[in-house]
């Protein structure tokens, strides 16, 4: 039992001093920052039925066949 606490403990250090995967949250974080405040800046500037309408059409340029305008 003692070993595998140990090896728990380990563990867990060599977890807290890797910071490779700290940068992958940072960036992760910023990216969620930016999305939030692109959809925020496009609520303010497209209200109602008009912004459902901006969502309808991106979503035919990405998805539908059709033309993109």
């Amino acid at each position: 039992m003692k070993n595998f606490l140990q090896a728990i403990g380990q563990s867990t250090r060599g977890f807290m001093l890797d910071e490779e995967g700290a940068q992958v949250v940072e960036y992760a974080l910023i990216i969620a920052v930016v999305s939030i405040a692109l959809v925020v800046a496009l609520r303010a500037l497209t209200t109602g039925a008009t912004f459902t309408n901006f969502i309808a059409r991106v979503n035919t340029c990405l998805n539908g066949p059709g033309p993109c305008a």
